[in-house]
C-alpha cells in the first residue's frame, strides 16, 4: 500500500485541531478514522496486478530524432481504474513524459504515448512499467511492477550524409574523364576482335572463332571495381571525447560516408570493427541495402577498455579482402598506443594494400597552443604544443611506412576521408 499526499494533508488537519484546542476530538478517534477511510479506500482501488499492458516501439531511431512508445492499458476489473502509469527508461532515452495518469472505466482500455528522443548511440531496453492504483478517495494507493520488454535501437545520425552528393559528382566526373576503356592487360574483359598478327594466341576465343568462322581474339582493361577494407578502432582510445562526442562515433560517421560513396562508386566496401576480437563484420556483397545494414552493426558498438591487438588485423584484412585493397585504419595517432601496436603492423599491410591511416584532432589542442595569456596557460600551450608534434611525429612514421595520413577535427574528417579516397582512385593506386 502507497501513503498519498491527500493522506498526509488529512492527517495533519485533524492533529492541529487537537493541538490548538485540547478539548475537541481526541487524536486516537480521528487517526481511528483515518485508518478505516484509508482502508476503505485501498479495498475500492482497482487490482493493478489485473491491468495488462500492451507495448508498441519501433524498432531503430536515429540519433538526434523522435520516437513514440506507446502503451495500451487494459483494466480488467470490474472497478474503475484510476492509475499513474511511469516507464522505467533510463535517461539517455530522453522520455519526455514517463508518468503519465490514466483513468480507464471497467473493461475498456486506453492507449497512453511516451515521447522519447536518445541522446546516447546504443541499444535502449526498458523491462516493466509501474501502475499505481489510487482509491476514489485519494488517501492510498496501490502499486505494482508488471513487465513489459522493450528495446530500442539508436542508429548512428550519418550527419556526414550531407557531403554524399558533392562527393558522388566529383567521383562520376572521375569515371568519365578516366581512360577506362583503354586495352590491354587487365583483368576485366571488354570486347571482342578480330585476330591480328603479333597478338597473343592465349587470348584466342575459340568458341567465338568456331561461331564466326574467323579468329577472334579476347581483350581486357583494367579492373574497376576495386576493394575497399574499413576498420574501425574499438579499443580503449576509441572512448576519449573529442568536442561532444566519443572518437567512436566520429570514426562511425567518417566511416558511414567512405563506404558508401564506395559502394555507389562501385567497389565492394568491407566493414570490419576490431580491438582484440571482431566486433561488427558487413560486406556490401551481402544482401540488402549497404547503408542499413552498416548503421545495424554500428549501432551497438561501444569501446572496450582494451587495448587494441593490431597484429591480428592483417589476418582480419585477408580474411575480407584476399585481393590487392584500399584499407583504412580509423584509429588514434597517440603516442603510445601507435608506437607500441599500429606501427609493428603497419609493414604487414602495406606490402599488400594501399593504407590509409585516419584519426580525429582535437582542435582545443590549437587552442591552447595559441593562448599563453597567463603562467597556467602558458604551460597548458606547452603540453598542447608537444601533443601536436607527438601526433606530427607519428604521422611521419606512418608515411615512412608506404601510408597515407588523414588526420582532421571531427567536423572535417569524414569528408577529408572522402577525398583520399577520390584522390587514391584518380591517381589510379587502388
Amino acid at each position: 500500500m502507497v501513503i498519498t499526499g491527500r493522506f498526509v494533508l488529512l492527517a495533519l488537519l485533524g492533529v492541529l485541531p487537537v493541538v490548538l484546542f485540547p478539548g475537541a476530538t481526541s487524536l486516537l478517534t480521528w487517526a481511528a478514522l483515518l485508518v478505516v477511510l484509508t482502508v476503505a479506500d485501498v479495498g475500492l482501488a482497482a487490482s493493478p496486478r489485473r491491468v495488462g499492458v500492451l507495448r508498441t516501439l519501433p524498432d531503430s531511431v536515429r540519433l538526434g530524432e523522435q520516437c513514440s512508445s506507446e502503451l495500451v492499458v487494459r483494466n480488467d476489473t470490474t472497478r474503475r481504474l484510476r492509475a499513474t502509469v511511469r516507464e522505467a527508461w533510463q535517461p539517455s532515452a530522453g522520455a519526455q513524459d514517463p508518468e503519465q495518469g490514466v483513468v480507464v472505466p471497467a473493461g475498456e482500455a486506453r492507449r497512453m504515448t511516451i515521447t522519447l528522443r536518445p541522446s546516447r548511440r546504443g541499444i535502449l531496453r526498458v523491462d516493466a512499467v509501474s501502475i499505481r492504483s489510487t482509491g476514489p478517495l485519494g488517501l492510498a494507493a496501490r502499486q505494482v511492477t508488471v513487465p513489459a520488454a522493450g528495446v530500442l535501437r539508436v542508429l548512428p545520425p550519418f550527419a556526414s550524409k550531407r557531403h554524399l552528393p558533392s562527393k558522388l559528382r566529383r567521383l562520376r566526373e572521375l569515371d568519365g574523364q578516366s581512360a577506362v576503356q583503354i586495352r590491354g592487360a587487365g583483368t576485366e574483359f571488354d570486347s571482342l576482335r578480330d585476330y591480328v598478327r603479333g597478338d597473343d594466341v592465349r587470348s584466342i576465343d575459340w568458341r567465338a572463332t568456331a561461331r564466326r568462322r574467323d579468329t577472334v581474339v579476347r581483350t581486357w582493361r583494367p579492373e574497376r571495381d576495386r576493394r575497399v577494407v574499413v576498420v574501425l578502432d574499438t579499443s580503449r582510445t576509441s572512448a576519449a571525447r573529442v568536442l561532444d562526442e566519443p572518437r567512436l562515433d566520429t570514426g562511425i560517421e567518417a566511416a558511414l560516408l567512405l563506404s558508401v560513396l564506395a559502394e555507389r562508386g562501385g567497389d565492394k566496401v568491407h566493414f570490419l570493427a576490431f580491438d582484440r576480437r571482431l566486433r561488427a563484420r558487413v560486406d556490401s556483397t551481402a544482401k540488402g541495402n549497404l547503408l542499413s545494414s552498416l548503421v545495424t552493426a554500428m549501432a551497438p558498438l561501444e569501446a572496450e577498455l582494451i587495448e587494441a591487438d593490431w597484429s591480428r588485423v592483417p589476418a582480419q584484412v585477408r580474411a575480407a579482402s584476399p585481393h590487392r585493397s584500399l584499407v583504412v585504419l580509423l584509429t588514434s595517432l597517440d603516442a603510445g598506443a601507435a608506437e607500441e601496436g599500429l606501427l609493428p603492423a603497419l609493414p604487414g599491410l602495406t606490402q599488400r594494400h594501399v593504407v590509409v591511416v585516419a584519426s580525429v584532432r582535437d582542435p582545443r589542442l590549437d587552442e591552447l597552443r595559441a593562448d599563453r595569456s597567463t603562467a597556467a596557460a602558458t604551460f597548458r600551450a606547452a603540453a598542447a604544443e608537444r601533443a601536436l608534434l607527438d601526433r606530427a611525429a607519428i604521422a611521419h612514421q606512418i608515411r615512412l611506412l608506404g601510408a597515407e595520413v588523414v588526420d582532421a577535427v571531427p567536423a572535417e574528417l569524414p569528408p577529408q576521408l572522402a577525398d583520399t579516397y577520390i584522390r587514391l582512385k584518380a591517381a589510379g593506386r587502388l
